[in-house]
């Protein structure tokens, strides 16, 4: 078999098990789970063989293959692979990730009456984000991106009986379209200045200059990129999707969505070099995304919104490293970050069902669960370790690419790349390990050394979850390795740690541990002074039913008390900004007065406007005849007498009308 006809077997394996599991589901529900998994599986491991055959840059050069999928009358439409390093080995962890989510699921989800679709829009999630890796033509990328949008609206609202799950999903699909309509014009732009929608043309086109408006068409991208990977100001939505079940928050933040964005970029890379003023814009966007989400993740309760801000954050580092023209930083990272947080994400679902809540407050106030979970303590310090880029885990080993990269921009060293974009990257950057470091120090220690009672039993996890977070810990700690030989698969840039940036970084990195640990070990003894409410645990039913138990009764029975926990190591280091940060900085408040309520008010006048004076004339043109009716109907009384009366009157009138008319009075 051709690596072609593999490389086309890899998105639609998933998809054919998407189709199958969805018409199978209530017939023989005893098949949902294989048709889950096997074909997620066997894309994965046929991704692994297209990347073997393709072989990176070693010798091998990228293979394209197309055929005409419809004629336009204008620009031409194909159904196009383009495979290169970025490509196989980006597929290679989607495969990966969705593998490790459906083998979790099977047991997190065991109950869940909905298991069959869910298990459907996964496999049909995962199929979307392959296909957008290995297009080589814009308009059959869009469809994978279109995809990916409504499976997100649908997977996140999974938990549809909790108001936060429904209003998540809504939020989440609304503004990820926001800056998909940008997005969409400028792929038309695009493709009108280049003439065609093929990749590899219009990159083409934009080194040699053939774009006319390259500022405009990266900003119009820029706009979709923002709210498909959740940079400022497009980032709210991803906090709030963390209501949806937690595999899928793995899925979401680790190797779909939100990565897509970023890999587009990647992608579309020379037309964004093609302007200056994009590039500025981009740094910008990557360094307020960095920093404020950093500090968002400082404040937050919810162990699963801290590690959603700890992906805006990360998301920030990769966007930052393609203002810098560092597309194999970025994709490095990109990998890195899929890796250890899929790992995170998962076992904060094992955390969650062993502790009965998402409060780190109130695990905080609790004793022995490390002892309880081994299996997820040990896999999660590792990746909170990959997160806070302590050497030598992996995620060291990235953000190091990133930051040499803005330090090699900064010193004027990048072609094309202007000064201010490195410095604004790597200053940012720099301050936003430091932080990282605080708020994976912070969930660590209350997670994992809570001071109060034991916790409620739950007895062992399932051997299904437990082993995806194992699986996931090898590239964790190993992945950074790859640093020395991912050149060959990108652009032959250098990927390893400089000397300048590893010191500072590390450094940042060890202060921000530090003081959190010092902050904790001043602020636990309140920890026993401040009591909390009830943890709403479940011991006997399936992890899924905790969490849902917890997202419903979160804000009703911490939110006003976690806020301002005096045994919270953040709040005290944030001090006044806490109350802000926890918020997300009001971003949803500023939105809302922006945008929603003028939209809501608009709204409100048109019903008015389409009640009472629309249909005002609607509802006159039907009670007009029926009152003109009714006065004739008045009219027939049947008295002949009346009749004859009216006669003689009416005879009298036209008699005296006809007696002036010929006096001419």
């Amino acid at each position: 078999m051709s690596t072609t006809t593999t490389a086309v077997l890899v998105p639609l394996l998933p998809f054919l098990g998407a189709i199958a599991g969805l018409l199978t589901g209530r017939r023989a529900p005893g098949f949902v789970r294989p048709l889950a998994v096997l074909p997620t599986l066997a894309a994965a491991v046929l991704a692994v063989v297209v990347a073997w055959r393709q072989g990176g840059g070693g010798g091998h050069a990228a293979i394209d293959a197309a055929t005409r999928l419809t004629p336009t009358g204008s620009v031409p439409i194909d159904l196009a692979l383009h495979l290169d390093g970025f490509a196989v080995l980006v597929a290679v962890l989607v495969g990966t990730v969705a593998t490790c989510v459906q083998l979790y699921s099977t047991a997190y989800l065991r109950d869940d009456p909905r298991y069959p679709s869910y298990a459907a829009l996964v496999s049909l999630f995962t199929s979307a984000m392959l296909l957008v890796v290995y297009s080589g033509d814009l308009m059959v990328l869009l469809v994978g991106w279109e995809i990916m949008g409504i499976c997100s609206y649908f997977l996140v609202g999974h938990y549809w009986e909790t108001e936060a799950a429904r209003a998540a999903s809504l939020k989440a699909f609304l503004v990820t379209k926001l800056g998909d309509v940008p997005f969409l014009i400028g792929i038309f732009a695009l493709a009108a200045d280049a003439g065609t929608f093929r990749i590899n043309g219009i990159l083409t086109a934009a080194v040699s200059g053939g774009i006319d408006h390259p500022t405009l068409v990266a900003l119009l991208l820029l706009a979709g990129v923002a709210g498909k990977s959740a940079q400022f100001p497009l980032h709210t939505w991803l906090p709030d999707a963390m209501a949806g079940p937690t595999p899928v928050s793995a899925l979401i933040h680790a190797a779909t969505m939100v990565a897509a964005g970023v890999y587009v970029v990647a992608r579309l890379l020379p037309v964004f070099a093609a302007s200056t003023a994009a590039l500025v814009v981009l740094a910008v966007m990557a360094a307020v995304t960095m920093v404020g989400s950093a500090l968002a993740a400082l404040a937050q309760d919810d162990i699963k919104r801290v590690l959603a801000y700890s992906t805006v954050g990360q998301l920030g580092y990769m966007t930052g490293a393609l203002a810098v023209g560092d597309r194999g930083a970025a994709v490095f990272h990109l990998i890195s970050h899929g890796a250890f947080k899929a790992l995170l994400f998962l076992g904060a679902g094992v955390i969650i069902h062993a502790a009965g809540t998402n409060s780190l407050a109130a695990m905080a106030r609790m004793s022995g669960l490390a002892k309880r979970i081994p299996d997820a303590y040990w896999t999660m310090t590792a990746g909170l370790l990959a997160l806070a880029a302590i050497p030598p885990f992996s995620g060291f080993f990235s953000k190091e690419a990133v930051l040499g990269a803005a330090e090699h921009a900064a010193q004027g060293n990048g072609h094309g790349i202007p000064a201010a974009a490195g410095w604004t990257v790597l200053i940012a950057g720099l301050v936003t390990a430091l932080l990282t470091a605080g708020y994976a120090t912070r969930l660590w220690l209350l997670a994992f050394h809570g001071k109060g009672a034991e916790a409620t039993g739950h007895g062992r996890e399932p051997l299904a979850m437990n082993a995806v977070l194992w699986v996931l810990f090898l590239p964790t700690v190993a992945f950074g390795l790859a640093a020395w030989k991912l050149p060959a698969w990108f652009d032959g840039g250098s990927l390893t740690p400089t000397l300048t940036t590893s010191v500072l970084s590390t450094g940042c990195a060890l202060a921000g541990v530090i003081v959190m640990y010092a902050a904790w070990r001043k602020t636990v003894a309140a920890t026993a002074r401040a009591p909390l409410g009830a943890v709403a645990a479940d011991p006997e039913a399936a992890p899924a039913v905790s969490e849902i138990e917890a997202i419903a009764t979160h804000e009703q029975a911490y939110g006003g008390i976690a806020a301002c926990d005096p045994g919270d190591p953040g709040r005290l280091l944030l001090g006044p900004l806490h109350r802000h940060a926890v918020s997300g900085f009001h971003l949803d408040a500023v939105y809302s007065a922006l945008f929603v309520r003028p939209v809501r008010g608009a709204a409100r006048l048109a019903r008015f406007l389409d009640r009472e004076v629309v249909e005002a004339y609607v509802r006159g043109a039907g009670a007009a005849p029926g009152l003109l009716g009714a006065a004739v109907r008045r009219a027939q009384t049947g008295n002949v007498q009346t009749y004859l009366s009216a006669l003689l009157a009416g005879s009298v009138v036209l008699a005296v009308a006809a007696v002036l008319v010929a006096t001419g009075a």
